[in-house]
């Protein structure tokens, strides 16, 4: 079985979304498109979990219901649906803080409630490697 890349599922994230939003449009609760995206993404075979627990570790203590990411998957990459007016500094920070707390390396921010899906699709990073697996290419060493 081939390793997925958080490029790659990105990519499968972001198709789902725009297909989602191209049939539905805009103005339905976020949890509605969560339930959507997640349905959408488990019918191209990903792994998929919702409303996933993250807790916050400081200090020595550790505070189980810290935070709820709204999708996780394939284990890679976070997702944070809005269903907003306009998408507000908070709500970018947010993903970066579940990013720092959980390790994970890659997420995408998505507002559903605007025309235009494709301009609120915004991609966050933290160390993660841009290469994907299906693009990596192998090199044979030179003889010579």
């Amino acid at each position: 079985m081939t390793q997925k890349h958080e490029n790659d599922v990105s990519f499968l994230i972001r198709k789902a979304a725009y297909n989602l939003h191209v049939a539905l449009g805009p103005g339905l609760l976020e949890s509605v498109y969560e339930t959507l995206l997640a349905h959408e993404l488990r019918k191209l075979g990903l792994e998929v979990q919702t409303q996933v627990a993250l807790p916050v570790v400081y200090d020595g203590l550790r505070l189980e219901s810290g935070f709820r990411m709204d999708l996780l998957v394939e284990n890679l990459v976070v997702v944070e649906l809005k269903s907003v007016e306009i998408l507000l500094e908070v709500h970018h920070m947010q993903l970066l803080t579940y990013l720092k707390l959980s390790g994970y390396k890659l997420g995408l921010l998505i507002n559903f409630n605007v025309p235009y899906i494709k301009s609120v699709i915004f991609r966050k990073v933290s160390g993660l490697i841009e290469q994907s697996a299906s693009s990596a290419k192998t090199s044979a060493p030179s003889a010579g």
